[in-house]
């Protein structure tokens, strides 16, 4: 071979396992999707209608500026303006072919002599990504003794050794836990990674699942040009549309020169129609009737699922945002050995060893090996009494 071998970040392992166990793809109907990651993407109860259609003409046939179509850029500004008073132009945003490769870019960009801080149970890819990029890296206590609630004084992270300065590596809301980092707190930690040599990367794919209200570090951000600070954000949650593969991030102007450059060799920008779709998805007046309906769906699975996965025996560790449960099995069972009985009935859940940052490459125990990851994303509210009987039958 020419290439280096790497292996599928640990969702797609679940999913592959799970294909090879079945001879079906998790998602497909009939199937029971805990596992993943995608919202519903159907009209929920007091949400607005997902568009059917864009309009295209000739010009949109055409290539896609590198980083991205100035009228979705706009409309990206215009949404944390409007909402978060963030003070940014279209200048201050690159569009991404979704929310990973943004993160990706970010980490690949980032000076050597740089230690990436991130807590210990975090976002499956992230351990990928530092992984392939090399890239040293300092965990923060995240684990069930603090009930995967890091202290203020435990993101205080200092360069590592050969190091110089710090970045920040964050979902807020967290996946997999769901909790989030928001108020006052969220103001603290933004200004905290203001300081010079300080930088974060701040991953909100979540936002709209926050409760009672979405949430964004954009809001305690004065002058996003004089930080190091990057908001990544994407139409796959929040707006339900994760097939159009459209992300963004918002930083700093010499940034997004930067994120256009390399999507000039690296990307080659975004689908046209796709843009056209998402910047339809964020009219002010419908994106606020969206934001409201998401909220209030999954805040009310939240509570649904809480009630029932503990009334099973799984112990919680869930915070407020998202639409994942974090769970722990009953003495003796792990994610792995569950999901090998789970897929008999067409059914999985992520094992939370691969959430785990401080796990080895070589498959080793894990301290996250009786947690998991339940998704109730993509469940419609009929789909609850059935999902309980078959956890109920496997644990």
């Amino acid at each position: 071979m020419l290439l280096k071998s790497f292996p599928p970040m640990g969702i797609y392992e679940t999913l592959f396992k799970f294909a090879d166990a079945t001879h079906k793809y998790m998602g497909d109907p009939g199937t029971h999707p805990w596992a993943q990651g995608f919202p519903l993407t159907t009209q929920l109860p007091g949400g607005p209608p997902l568009p059917t259609s864009v309009d295209i003409t000739s010009e949109d046939l055409m290539y896609p500026k590198a980083d991205g179509q100035p009228p979705l850029r706009q409309a990206i500004a215009d949404y944390y303006n409007h909402f978060y008073d963030a003070g940014i132009t279209a200048d201050n945003v690159a569009v991404f072919a979704g929310g990973r490769p943004a993160l990706f870019a970010i980490l690949a960009f980032l000076l050597p002599d740089t230690t990436v801080a991130l807590e210990a149970t975090e976002y499956t890819p992230y351990w990928d990504v530092l992984r392939l990029l090399e890239k040293p890296y300092a965990l923060i206590p995240s684990h069930a003794d603090n009930r995967f609630r890091p202290t203020e004084a435990d993101y205080d992270v200092s360069p590592l050794d050969g190091t110089s300065r710090v970045m920040l590596l964050k979902s807020n809301p967290c996946n997999p836990t769901g909790i989030e980092t928001k108020g006052d707190a969220l103001k603290r930690l933004v200004d905290q990674y203001c300081e010079p040599g300080r930088g974060a990367l701040i991953d909100e794919a979540y936002e709209f699942f926050g409760d009672p209200e979405p949430e964004s570090a954009l809001r305690y951000i004065d002058d996003i040009d004089a930080t190091d600070i990057f908001v990544v954000g994407a139409a796959t949650k929040g707006l339900q549309v994760p097939g159009m593969r459209v992300g963004w991030c918002v930083a700093a102007k010499p940034y997004i020169e930067l994120f256009r450059n390399y999507s000039s060799l690296g990307m080659g920008g975004v689908s046209r129609a796709s843009q056209l779709y998402v910047t339809k998805l964020l009219e002010i007046e419908r994106v606020t009737q969206a934001r409201k309906a998401v909220c209030s769906f999954f805040s009310s699975q939240r509570e649904r699922y809480r009630e029932g996965l503990s009334s099973l025996g799984l112990e919680l560790f869930t915070g407020h945002g998202g639409f994942y449960h974090w769970a722990r099995l009953p003495d003796g069972d792990t994610g792995n050995a569950l999901n090998e009985r789970l897929f008999e009935h067409d059914a999985g859940i992520l094992p939370g060893r691969l959430c785990d940052m401080s796990r080895g490459p070589d498959g080793g125990p894990s301290v996250l090996d009786r947690m998991i990851r339940f998704s109730f994303g993509p469940l419609t509210a009929e789909s609850y009494e059935s999902d309980i009987e078959i956890l109920r039958q496997v644990l």
